[in-house]
């Protein structure tokens, strides 16, 4: 079954099924993965990467979603294009003779996504066909916030609407405009706060600057961070002033 999915920032990586490149990999960033992958498989002309454009047909096999933002996204990509350039990665050890790309590849994004900053956010590993999904080591299983998931996905492009002239922060019942409000993801409560109350009641005593999750200070329910962010069809940029 397909997973629909708002506001979406991915990085996917591609498996090439043509017989005379079969096993090479291209690793890239979308807002929409059905959109690209066509593009991959018809070339330059109708928007593909280079690199991919006459070695085709390729496959889409695997996407990282829920990045707050496409600075994130792409951040993220460029690190796993690049891992021995990477300052984060210097710890990886490079690839083997033996290894073959594609399981190095998938090596090189466990890595990643047990190393900061991206071991804080609340990503999405989705295999998008079975038959090439990988286990990850069991050193380097993805931290318990991320999700792994399998099947086809669904971009929703979202209009995004302020219901809220000016409303009360229930942390500190001041009144704010909307855009500076984050809404609970329970229909059932919809408790308004300032993003700047919420994520530091997130944080704590820590000293991160972008809280993974907590409780909803109304209904307390627990919610990630992320989906707050995706809810509200904003980024981390309002966060710039916190435990500065």
């Amino acid at each position: 079954m397909a997973e629909e999915v708002e506001n979406f920032f991915g990085v996917y990586l591609l498996y090439c099924l043509n017989p005379k490149s079969k096993g090479k990999t291209y690793i890239g960033y979308t807002k929409d993965p059905n959109r690209r992958i066509k593009q991959h498989n018809k070339g330059v002309k109708s928007g593909g990467a280079k690199k991919t454009s006459t070695r085709g047909p390729w496959e889409m096999v695997l996407i990282v979603h829920g990045f707050p933002n496409d600075i994130s996204a792409l951040r993220f990509e460029w690190a796993w294009q690049n891992p021995k350039t990477s300052r984060r990665l210097k710890h990886v050890s490079p690839k083997a003779r033996s290894e073959k790309m594609y399981d190095y590849c998938i090596r090189i994004l466990s890595e990643m996504l047990n190393v900061g900053p991206w071991n804080r956010l609340a990503l999405n590993i989705r295999w998008l066909n079975e038959t090439y999904q990988l286990h990850f080591d069991i050193d380097k299983i993805p931290p318990m916030h991320m999700s792994i998931g399998t099947g086809p996905i669904v971009c929703k492009k979202t209009v995004s609407s302020n219901v809220f002239e000016s409303v009360l922060c229930v942390l500190c019942a001041r009144i704010s405009s909307p855009d500076s409000l984050l809404i609970c993801v329970n229909p059932n409560c919809q408790a308004v706060m300032h993003i700047l109350c919420l994520s530091q009641r997130f944080l704590g005593s820590s000293d991160h600057i972008i809280p993974i999750d907590g409780e909803c200070p109304a209904c307390g329910i627990r919610m990630l961070w992320s989906d707050l962010i995706r809810k509200k069809d904003g980024c981390y940029t309002n966060l710039n002033s916190i435990n500065t």
